[in-house]
């Protein structure tokens, strides 16, 4: 089976031509893929795959072998993927998801690609809309959450998968493993969520460490940038416009007044290969 190797700040992926390669089972797939030392090793599974609404489909699978709703650092790199391999000659792209259409855009730099900018949607911060329990017509700001002896102040957002989002005084002091596990399983959140941590460092900069769901400490999360830009400006702690700090790298977010998020990022392949196991 024929793959590529991306990440985008970081956060890492094994892309398949779906149009040419058959997966029979994509989730135990995606765990033998993913193992950094028996397999290829990656934070997920992609699939590029026909769709009748968009462009292009894209399924996405954790390292643990369960199914991304959405996934922020993949849509970068799917976009240059398809764009770069001849699947396609648009530069301004549709992908359906199990979120729904995802639209990102390349941009370019001395007629090269130099970045991606992906419309990420609207956010939905009602708790049915998370899933979260509680009065589902109600927004999770700021509410409280206890965890074991921990208690969080914890702002919850969907960017059609679950997020919360945890402002810390000293990001680089959390103990991600220990922290991120219980909450992302926490009876709170009926489908798991994605846990981050961040610190506001002035009204247009946050630094974030993440714990991703299902596939646990990654150095970014495009989805979860977003997500906590969406929380900082509901708390009032920033502009609506932000660099978003990652372990990987930056990114930049813009909350628009069309009330889409809007992510600039890179997007760069590793390796080309086969894998034969």
């Amino acid at each position: 089976m024929k793959f590529t190797k991306w990440q985008g700040i970081g956060n890492d992926f094994v892309i398949v031509n779906g149009f040419q390669e058959t997966i029979e089972n994509y989730a135990s797939k995606a765990i033998e893929l993913c193992d950094r030392h028996f397999g290829i090793g990656a934070d997920g599974l992609v699939i590029a795959l026909p769709s009748k609404v968009a462009d292009f489909r894209m399924r996405i699978f954790n390292s643990d072998g369960s199914e991304a709703e959405m996934c922020g650092n993949v849509t970068r790199c799917f976009a240059r993927y398809v764009y770069e391999t001849g699947l396609t000659n648009k530069v301004d792209l549709t992908i359906e998801t199990l979120a729904g259409i995802v639209r990102p855009k390349l941009l370019f730099e001395n007629g090269e690609v130099s970045s991606v900018c992906v419309d990420m949607g609207e956010p939905r911060l009602k708790r049915a809309e998370i899933p979260m329990i509680g009065d589902p017509g109600s927004e999770a700001v700021a509410v409280p959450l206890s965890v074991g002896a921990s208690n969080y102040e914890v702002t919850c957002v969907s960017m059609g998968n679950p997020h919360c989002v945890i402002f810390v005084d000293a990001v680089e002091d959390m103990d991600l493993q220990a922290a991120g596990r219980p909450i992302e399983n926490h009876p709170a959140f009926p489908r798991k969520i994605n846990v981050e941590f961040a610190q506001v460092i002035d009204r247009q900069t946050i630094r974030m460490r993440v714990w991703e769901r299902g596939a646990g400490i990654t150095l970014a999360c495009g989805t979860g940038s977003c997500a906590t830009l969406i929380a900082a400006v509901l708390n009032g702690l920033t502009d609506r416009k932000a660099i978003l700090r990652l372990d990987g790298g930056e990114l930049l977010l813009e909350w628009r007044e069309d009330n889409h998020v809007y992510k600039t990022g890179p997007a760069l392949e590793v390796f080309r290969g086969e894998y034969l196991g």
